[in-house]
């Protein structure tokens, strides 16, 4: 009887290694286990033999093993599955009025845009503070307003705007500070990034901003009263 870990003559040598890549399926798992126990029976010490505790220890690792990489295809499907539903929701929103969270807006100098702030207290003076890339600003007053959101305009004709960037901010007499500021408008077009970054939405008078800052699919109610 041989005991020096080979197989008797004639046989080939049965690795853990080669029995992993014959069974890389998870539908092999069982015979896999199968193949490593009958390999360690045949070249083990009959002087000291393996405990069957081990053999349970192995098929609980190989188990895991499956577990793991099964959850990771799941997850990996999930992921090109949310995907190609974010292009396909995308895609349809051309045409379409949506309301995005931002502080920027590139105007094209005639498009009226309807805004909204959140206030978190009320306060006796509200001003929406329009600043191009100069510095040069332009004031947007609200006078007094009770806590919660406060739709207003935003005309470029009106304020003297003119083709560019400008950024937005809220100003109260309360001090309070970064007050979240929507602009609704409607998407003209749908970019997806190359790079693999948030898709782009093109809304009409405020310029090209990124999906995941949509914060209202379809008309405002001030806009739909």
């Amino acid at each position: 009887m041989n005991v020096d870990g080979t197989t008797r003559s004639g046989q080939q040598t049965f690795t853990e290694g080669q029995a992993v890549a014959a069974n890389g399926s998870a539908g092999g798992l069982n015979n896999l286990f199968m193949q490593l126990l009958v390999a360690q029976i045949q070249n083990q010490d009959p002087l000291n033999p393996t405990d069957g505790t081990e053999y349970v220890s192995q098929l609980a690792q190989l188990t895991q093993v499956q577990s793991m990489e099964t959850m990771s295809q799941l997850m990996a499907n999930n992921a090109v599955l949310m995907d190609n539903l974010q292009t396909l929701t995308t895609g349809n929103l051309v045409g379409q009025h949506v309301m995005v969270q931002t502080d920027t807006v590139n105007s094209d100098g005639k498009t009226a845009l309807e805004g909204r702030l959140t206030l978190g207290h009320a306060a006796n003076v509200v001003t929406v503070i329009v600043k191009d890339s100069a510095g040069k600003e332009h004031k947007i007053e609200l006078g007094k307003q009770e806590a919660g959101q406060v739709d207003f305009s935003l005309d470029p004709q009106a304020l003297g705007l003119s083709e560019g960037k400008y950024t937005l901010s809220v100003v109260t007499d309360t001090g309070e500070e970064k007050v979240p500021v929507e602009i609704g408008g409607t998407v003209s077009s749908v970019r997806i990034p190359l790079d693999g970054s948030p898709t782009r939405l093109n809304i009409v008078g405020l310029g090209e901003t990124a999906y995941n800052t949509i914060t209202q699919f379809g008309d405002s109610a001030a806009k739909r009263s």
